[in-house]
């Protein structure tokens, strides 16, 4: 199993919050409490980079939508980016393809 790492830059368009390892059950706690401490402000977007994701769960994908409600609260946007094909394979079958934007990589979902 690959730890959890995140690592949160700071973009032209908002944070960039790129995430590696596993994302489950338990690592998932860790990501909602990084999410408490990004500022986000109105007319931003959180990009969440997934590019290194090996595994994600359902709290993973829970810990996604939690990052959505975030970046709402703040009346920010939210981008996915380089989403695996299985997790994104369970976003597709759950409709939150249809929630998320969903980009090819980091450097799109900041210039769309």
């Amino acid at each position: 199993m690959s730890p959890l790492r995140t690592t949160v830059l700071d973009a032209a368009t908002g944070p960039l919050l790129q995430v590696a390892g596993n994302l489950d059950y338990t690592t998932a706690p860790r990501l909602h409490e990084l999410l408490t401490t990004l500022t986000l402000h109105p007319d931003e977007r959180l990009i969440i980079d997934l590019a290194h994701l090996d595994f994600c769960d359902s709290s993973g994908i829970s810990a996604l939508i939690a990052a959505r409600n975030h970046a709402l609260a703040h009346r920010a946007g939210i981008a996915l980016a380089a989403v695996p094909a299985r997790t994104l394979r369970v976003l597709r079958l759950v409709g939150l393809d249809q929630v998320f934007a969903i980009h090819p990589d980091a450097e799109t979902a900041m210039r769309t």
